[in-house]
């Protein structure tokens, strides 16, 4: 295997995990970063730009990262309540006053962000062009019946977290989240990282494809436990009602997809970026930039919700917007907040260690939070701590 880039001294068993996982684990395409106390320590790519394809992964390539966009997608608020724009603690309908609707009225703002808003699925699943043109969702979500009482409980809104955040900000500001990202966050930070991909861009793009894990992974295959199994096989549960609230599955290959704004699954970059964002939530990167104040550091990997999920039928962890360490999404330890993306990426930080990661791939496995590779890297990182 051909890696290319780079790996300061002591990180180089990251290059040996990443090279594992093309030799054992089945990648195809792949990138790994990692930035540790604002410094770039690991920036490694390999194999083909395309999951079924044969020109090479480039320096350049970006990829859909599916989930772990909702870690980027949730600096923005984060960002607002900082500038005092936006009140966590505010009921939604003070923004959005047609969220009220459904049993909702006591939604929080904090609510929404922690995946306890009530509305992980819809009763009518949106077309594809429905959930890409920034007005059918957001009345989609604000119509819905709540699944349950709003700030009682949690469960994973896989796609609906798109409108909500969506619409969320754009009444609090009028500008959408994808303009302030790009704006705000990823020019002033170099990042090449977008929620709505320009078509300048388009041409970067590696095709992703879904890929099984070869004989040669063992053990290490994907076992989800019999309950998780059988909620993904029921299409009345509300684990395939949440992941189907886009209905037909959208092509992820499709130029049109990955131009749209949806900040739960269609962010596109680079593992650099993903790893250089992180380093920016949680202090100072090389050039002097950073994106969250201490306090709003903290905030971010404050535990809004935990215990049983009632989508994605394991004890999960969340923060305002962000995954937070546990069996269901092991990160680099207690302190660390991020986003894994079904399928395989990965991206989070950890202020303890000073670590920022990412990890992008072409090759989705059916893995959920906790992919076999993502979590061989994390491991790696551990070791040369």
């Amino acid at each position: 295997m051909d890696i290319k880039g780079v790996v300061a001294e002591g990180f180089e068993p990251v290059r040996d995990a990443f090279e594992r996982n093309f030799q054992v684990l089945g990648d195809r395409g792949a990138a790994v970063a990692v930035y540790r106390d604002g410094h770039k320590v690991v920036d490694l790519w390999a194999g083909t730009k395309d999951a079924e394809g044969t020109e090479p992964w480039g320096e350049d390539t970006v990829q859909i990262v599916r989930s772990a966009t909702k870690g980027v997608a949730a600096a923005v608020p984060l960002l607002l309540q900082q500038r005092g724009l936006l009140d966590l603690d505010a009921p939604v309908s003070s923004y959005w006053p047609e969220f009220k609707a459904g049993g909702k009225e006591r939604t929080r703002v904090r609510d929404l962000l922690a995946h306890r808003a009530g509305v992980p699925a819809l009763d009518r699943g949106l077309t594809v062009a429905e959930a890409a043109d920034g007005v059918s969702g957001a009345r989609a979500v604000a119509a819905q019946q709540a699944f349950w009482e709003p700030g009682t409980e949690h469960g994973y809104h896989a796609q609906t977290f798109s409108w909500l955040l969506s619409e969320l900000v754009l009444r609090a500001t009028g500008r959408t989240l994808g303009g302030i990202l790009a704006e705000e966050i990823a020019e002033p930070l170099g990042l090449d990282f977008w929620i709505g991909l320009p078509e300048s861009e388009e041409h970067r793009v590696g095709r992703v494809a879904p890929v099984d894990p070869p004989e040669s992974a063992g053990t290490l295959r994907t076992r989800p436990k019999r309950n998780v199994s059988a909620a993904y096989a029921d299409p009345d549960s509300l684990t395939r009602r949440a992941f189907a609230a886009i209905h037909p599955l959208p092509d992820e290959n499709d130029p049109a997809y990955r131009a749209a704004e949806l900040p739960a699954s269609a962010g596109i970059g680079t593992a650099r970026a993903l790893a250089r964002f992180y380093a920016a939530t949680i202090g100072v990167v090389e050039d002097g930039a950073r994106i969250f104040t201490p306090a709003t550091t903290a905030l971010a990997g404050k535990e809004f919700s935990s215990g049983p999920d009632r989508v994605l039928v394991v004890n999960t962890r969340f923060g305002p917007g962000y995954m937070l360490h546990g069996p269901a999404s092991p990160l680099l330890s207690p302190a660390s907040f991020g986003h894994p993306g079904r399928g395989g990426s990965l991206a989070f930080a950890d202020p303890e260690a000073g670590i920022g990661f990412g990890y992008v791939t072409n090759a989705h496995a059916k893995s959920v939070t906790a992919d076999p590779r993502a979590q061989a890297l994390v491991r790696a990182v551990r070791s040369a701590l």
